[in-house]
């Protein structure tokens, strides 16, 4: 049996490739064994001379022990000595016969697909190769409980909080926006000063004693002098720069607390710089016999109108 027609594919199958060399080295071990115990005799002296020297090479290179050099790390120098070992024990470094040279070409195919198989470089289709995952998975991760964080902290919000903060935005910007068209309406209507009435009744003037009287000095800004002949209303208002004089009774005088005016009761003035006497109002007597003050009309001392009817009223 010839070596170059042994079919080495049914190895292929075994998945570790120490074991599948060694199942083909043994594969073609006993292929030749059994070629060399098949050999026919021929009646040439030359040729029978040859089978035995066949025989004994066959039988040398089958006595090899590859076992000893499986200790090799590298798979690439544990290949090559072994086919060196098998080529030295097959040729014993005796000179080729006249037939070895298609017997030595059948064992360098043999020692070429040894040393493929030992290095994995095989022929086969890259579709048959597997490629086997040793590396450990990953553990399965588990997702952590939610977490926000507000924007105000350097988190991103969601859909709805963004529209939440528009309509937050919006809402205030149509506040601010309120708030200046009212102050702008505000300003559009000046402040209005709401004195009191200029002309008003004081009563009657029975219920007035002799003297200063003062009832009517915040309200209305007047005071009531009322004398044995006559009676008028005198106007709070000092003639120097418009201050408020106070009413000394035990001085019978009107004092100035800004600069020292004086007036007597009469309203004229004798002290301080004030430059002229007090104003008088128009005072009448109303329909009802009511006593009516009227301020809209003032009398002044220096242009005469003192001696006019209505700058007093005669009892």
């Amino acid at each position: 049996m010839s070596e170059e027609k042994i079919d080495l594919s049914e190895f292929d199958e075994i998945p570790d490739r120490v074991a599948r060399a060694k199942a083909k080295a043994e594969a073609l071990r006993k292929a030749r064994e059994a070629a060399a115990g098949e050999a026919p005799a021929t009646p040439a002296g030359g040729a029978s001379a040859q089978a035995p020297e066949e025989s004994g090479d066959d039988s040398g290179a089958a006595e090899v022990d590859l076992s000893s050099l499986d200790e090799i790390q590298d798979r690439v120098a544990r290949a090559k000595a072994k086919a060196e070992l098998m080529r030295k024990a097959r040729g014993g470094g005796k000179p080729a016969p006249s037939g070895a040279p298609v017997r030595k070409a059948a064992s360098t195919a043999d020692r070429a697909a040894a040393a493929r198989a030992l290095t994995q470089k095989t022929d086969e289709p890259a579709a048959e190769r597997v490629i086997v995952q040793t590396s450990p998975a990953p553990p399965a991760i588990r997702p952590g409980p939610e977490r926000t964080q507000s924007v105000a902290e350097g988190g991103i919000t969601t859909r709805r909080g963004f529209f939440t903060w528009l309509t937050l935005a919006w809402a205030s910007f149509a506040a601010a926006s309120a708030a200046g068209l009212l102050g702008f309406g505000r300003f559009l209507f000046p402040n209005v000063l709401f004195e009191p009435p200029q002309s008003f009744k004081i009563g009657f003037a029975e219920d007035y004693d002799l003297g200063v009287d003062e009832r009517w000095k915040d309200k209305f800004s007047v005071w009531i002098v009322k004398s044995t002949r006559d009676m008028f209303a005198l106007i709070s208002v000092c003639t120097h720069l418009g201050c408020t004089p106070n009413w000394l009774g035990n001085e019978q005088k009107f004092k100035c607390p800004c600069h020292g005016s004086g007036f007597y009761m009469s309203g004229i003035n004798f002290e301080g710089p004030a430059p002229r006497p007090l104003e008088r109002a128009r005072i009448v007597l109303a329909e009802d016999g009511q006593v009516l003050v009227d301020k809209t009309r003032k009398f002044q001392y220096e242009k005469g109108h003192w001696d006019n009817p209505e700058s007093f009223l005669r009892i």
